[in-house]
């Protein structure tokens, strides 16, 4: 299936029906009084977020939601029938926007977690509402309130608890491959991950995290150059940042420490530019390639100095598999720590949430009947 991960769509809600105005008319019965019934409320659209999708390609080509109108009330004190909600279904991790604002007005990053995106217009009171002692045959009835309507932009963020950045053919989805299910394409030209792809890494039977391989950054990324920057929002929601770093040399002599540091601050310096926060995110440096290297150890040295790195190194191999598990069961440690000292509210939340709408003020008051009883 293509991945789409935005789109725009237009939500409708339903208008409530009118109230009716209308009297008793029944034989042996002089005095009846009013009897009409309110207006049926008008149908609303939701969002759920479901953990069985995973593209928001169906809303490219369903652009236009549109609840039904309630019910108008009747005589014989018959209220009008609600409309039916329309509940729409996004992946989770979608984000959800004003279109014409851009203002953010949603998060969805919980299966099953719901919001209210048009709450439908509640339906007018209907005469038998306005009886009293000095009014009683009132006249007066109101009309349904409109529902609201939106233009919204979804936007998709994958799920991972680890990030896979680098320059295109780092070798990112050789390692994705390697130490998970995940199986994109490779090949030995530069863009061959043309999506972000999603891999379970399982270190034993209780324990595992998700990794994300995404599309290789070249210089002037954050400003819209390449493909990597279509795709940098989702490295927001990960834990840790996976610098993948090539240093291997296509040339025996050419020392590979020059392009290697040249590339991995080019990297260092768009995370910089597109986010603040993605910049200050945990990352490790991830030394690829080590196959092709006469002196591993040297080089690692060299790197490290060369980018006045203190953080977490680990040189790896990813296409024989050399130094990767000691990787990954770093990586299962830290984030299985991260995990208990957030200890977040989501955990304890039931993932249900219905957030209210403004509704329309009815401004127009009372309405006559055209003729009395």
């Amino acid at each position: 299936m293509k991945f789409v991960d935005e789109a725009t769509i237009e939500v409708i809600a339903g208008k409530g029906g009118n109230g009716a105005a209308s009297f008793r008319r029944e034989k042996f019965i002089p005095r009846g009084g009013p009897d009409g019934g309110d207006g049926g409320r008008g149908g609303s659209i939701y969002a759920i977020a479901d953990r069985n999708i995973n593209t928001l390609i169906d809303f490219r080509y369903s652009r236009l939601h549109r609840a039904k109108n309630g019910e108008n009330g009747r005589g014989s004190d018959q209220y009008g029938a609600a409309a039916p909600d329309i509940t729409l279904r996004v992946p989770v991790g979608t984000t959800i926007f004003d279109a014409d604002t851009g203002e953010q007005l949603f998060d969805l990053d919980r299966h099953n977690q719901q919001v209210t995106l048009a709450a439908g217009g509640d339906g007018g009171k209907g005469n038998l509402h306005f009886k009293s002692s000095t009014n009683r045959a009132p006249k007066q009835f109101t009309y349904g309130q409109e529902g609201a309507q939106r233009r919204l932009r979804f936007e998709l963020k994958v799920l991972a608890d680890v990030g896979l950045l680098g320059l295109p053919n780092a070798g990112k989805s050789t390692f994705i491959s390697r130490v998970s299910n995940a199986r994109p394409k490779i090949a030995d030209y530069p863009f061959t991950t043309l999506h972000p792809n999603l891999g379970v890494v399982r270190t034993s039977e209780s324990r595992s995290f998700v990794i994300a391989d995404i599309p290789g950054l070249i210089e002037g990324a954050s400003e819209g150059a390449g493909l990597g920057h279509l795709f940098l929002r989702h490295l927001s929601r990960t834990r840790v940042l996976l610098h993948l770093v090539d240093v291997s040399s296509p040339d025996p002599d050419i020392d590979p420490v020059g392009p290697a540091v040249e590339g991995a601050k080019a990297i260092v310096e768009e995370l910089r530019k597109y986010d603040q926060t993605l910049y200050d995110k945990p990352r490790w440096l991830v030394l690829n390639k080590l196959d092709m290297v006469t002196d591993p150890e040297d080089v690692k040295k060299r790197i490290c100095k060369a980018l006045d790195w203190n953080g977490p190194v680990f040189a790896i191999s990813a296409l024989t598999g050399e130094g990767t598990q000691d990787l990954i069961w770093a990586l299962q440690d830290w984030l299985d720590e991260e995990r208990q000292r957030a200890n977040t509210a989501s955990d304890k939340a039931d993932g249900s949430y219905v957030a209210e709408d403004p509704r329309f003020d009815d401004t127009r008051g009372p309405a006559e009947t055209p003729d009395a009883p």
